[in-house]
Parts: structure tokens; C-alpha cells; sequence
């Protein structure tokens, strides 16, 4: 990290009173424990809630990290076995880790429903907690359209409809965590591979076209979405939530490897034909821990409190990087108005 940035804080509790605090500069190469380190006092005593944390990826790592610090770290993900792996790893790392697990099938909307009544009979949160949302999980693409039981596209269910709908669910239970001192946070994790694309075609949203569907397509419209829906929640939550999204930068993750995905990346040069990182392509690696750095800003970092709904990169506010088709308030609202007709539910605060 590099040096340190001096700024003033308002104190929460007595605006009349001002407090100067030393911050570091986030660089690419900050890592996901230094940042919580940093921000160890605002991580202490919160709860989050953490899709998709199968070890070797970034939310796995970001719920290893934050365990460190956090009341409880709920870590979910569709395959009992592989979350009984994640909580062994991280307990045996972190000895007084609060881990729960929570089966959660973002794919069906069924099972976010479950899901999301189960964390609502938690007892969570209690005063001082806080609720911390953070959407990591990501489906792999495939050959072919895949859909799910709901008849929608599997990498835009996982990404933006499951989210929405998780997200409207435990809303009460984000709200009720807001204080005068603290807003409570909703983190989307999406990639800078949103600008390879020209954005969600809303037209198959609801109606996926195995014609206009290719594996590469679909995840830069999932990423995409992502963005519009951060920004589009912050503005519709008029500050009782923020949300942000980010893009974790490139790492040899679970994802990368599975059959679809890899053969994408290795057509694309960014994996060897050993379906390994190429380090001599153009691109920039990023170690795990490097990677769930910025998840842990997103949600922590007390320097976003006057950037809500921003993206990320490299752990800092990087808004001029979202492409057109990403930032476009029309798009949110049209892409809010057909999720809410998908789960057929109103998302309202």
C-alpha cells in the first residue's frame, strides 16, 4: 500500500466535532487482509451474509478475511458438501470464526424464497449489530443456453434475478440494522468484462433466445446487470441502503475452470491451452487475496459512505470505468421493472 491520505470524518454521534483519520491508498496489489484490517472497527460486531464461498474463491477468501473480525459471516452456496469444506477451511484458520451455513440455490427462485425465510427466523441483528449483504456467486456459461426451472438464462438468474429477489426478501432485516451511525451496505460483485459486451438485451431477460445466446454474452450481460442493479437499488433506497459493485480484477478461481468458461478463456488467450493463468498474455493476474480486496472495501470502506452506488476497482471509487450501456439510468429502472415482473414481487422500501 502506499502512503497514507489524511481526511476529515464527521462524527456521527456529535456533528459538531470533527476527527481526522489516517486512511491508506488502495492499490492493485492491496490485499484483502490489509483492508480489513483498516476497517477492522467497522467490521466488528456486523453480520454478513456471503453467496458463493466455495474454497479457491473470492468469496470464500472474503468470508475467511472478514471472520477474522465479524459477529457472524453466513456463508451459502447450493452444495452442502462443498459449504462444509468452506466453514472447516475457515474455522481451522480462524479458530473463533462464527461461521453459518445457509443452502441457497440462486438459480431457483423457489429456493431464494427458502432460503431467505430461514435468515429472517435468525435473531440477527441484535443492537450494536449490522447487516452486511455481499451477492458474489457467479454461474460458469456452457456450449449451449442453459435454463433454469424457472425458464430463465442460468448466468442472468444467478447474477441479477436470484439477487434481486434475495435482496427485496431480507430487506426488513437490512433496514432494521440502520442507525444515525450506519447505513447498511448491499456489495455486487460483477467484472470489468461488462464492457466487452453492449449490455443487458432486456428484450431476453424474461425470454431467454437460444438464437442470440453465446456463453461469453451471457456473463458479460449477468456483469452488467449487476452494475445497473447496485445503482439502481441505492437510488430507489433514497440512503436507508447502499449498494455498490466492483470488479475483483483477474484470478484463477473455481469458475475459470469449469468446461465452458475455460475453453472461452483459453480461445481468448487469457488461459493457457492447459487451461492455466497466461502470464505472458496482456493480461494482469491478481492473487486471491488480492481479488476479494475489493469485496471487503465495498462493504466496509467508511470513504464510500459519500460515493453510494459506485463501482469499484482496485479496492477505490472507479465510476468513469463503467461502460454507457452499465451507468444508463433508464436501463436500471427497465431492468428493476421486468426482475420485479419476473419474481412477481414489488422491490419497495
Amino acid at each position: 500500500m502506499t502512503a497514507p491520505i489524511r481526511f476529515k470524518l464527521e462524527c456521527p454521534w456529535d456533528p459538531t466535532i470533527d476527527t481526522t483519520m489516517s486512511l491508506p491508498t488502495f492499490t492493485p496489489s492491496t490485499t484483502a487482509d490489509e483492508v480489513a484490517a483498516t476497517f477492522a472497527e467497522q467490521i466488528r460486531g456486523k453480520n454478513v451474509l456471503i453467496t458463493g464461498t466455495s474454497v479457491n474463491g473470492i468469496g470464500f477468501e472474503a468470508a475467511r478475511v472478514l471472520a477474522k473480525y465479524a459477529n457472524l459471516v453466513i456463508i451459502t452456496g447450493y452444495n452442502p458438501e462443498r459449504l462444509r469444506l468452506s466453514e472447516e477451511a475457515i474455522t481451522k484458520d480462524v479458530p473463533s470464526a462464527n461461521i453459518r451455513q445457509l443452502i441457497l440455490d440462486l438459480s431457483s427462485l423457489a429456493a431464494v424464497r427458502k432460503a431467505a425465510k430461514e435468515v429472517n427466523t435468525y435473531s440477527e441483528p441484535l443492537h450494536p449489530s449490522s447487516q452486511v449483504l455481499i451477492h458474489n456467486a457467479a454461474a460458469p456459461g456452457g456450449k449451449k443456453l442453459t435454463l433454469t426451472v424457472d425458464g430463465l438464462e442460468r448466468q442472468m438468474a444467478v447474477a441479477q434475478i436470484g439477487p434481486f429477489l434475495l435482496t427485496k426478501l431480507l430487506a426488513p432485516k437490512l433496514l432494521a440494522a440502520r442507525s444515525t451511525s450506519y447505513t447498511p451496505r448491499v456489495v455486487m460483485v460483477s467484472s470489468e468484462a461488462h464492457r466487452f459486451g453492449s449490455g443487458v438485451n432486456l428484450s431476453t431477460v424474461a425470454h431467454p433466445d437460444p438464437e442470440k445466446h453465446t456463453p461469453s454474452d451471457g456473463y458479460f450481460q449477468a456483469k452488467s446487470a449487476n452494475i445497473l442493479f447496485a445503482s439502481e437499488l441505492t437510488k430507489r433506497a433514497e440512503g436507508k441502503i447502499n449498494a455498490y459493485s466492483l470488479h475483483p480484477g483477474l484470478i484463477y478461481t473455481n469458475i475459470q475452470q469449469k468446461e465452458g468458461t475455460k475453453d472461452d478463456l483459453i480461445a481468448a488467450g487469457v488461459l493457457t491451452p492447459e487451461g492455466l493463468p497466461n502470464l505472458d498474455g496482456p493480461y494482469k493476474w491478481k492473487t486471491l487475496g488480492q481479488g476479494a480486496a475489493t469485496t471487503i472495501a465495498a462493504a466496509f470502506d467508511t470513504r464510500l459512505d459519500a460515493k453510494p452506488g459506485s463501482y469499484l476497482l482496485d479496492s477505490v471509487e472507479a465510476n468513469d470505468k463503467i461502460a454507457p450501456h452499465s451507468s444508463d439510468p433508464e436501463n436500471a429502472a427497465k431492468l428493476w421493472t421486468i426482475t420485479e415482473e419476473i419474481v412477481g414481487e414489488k422491490f419497495t422500501f
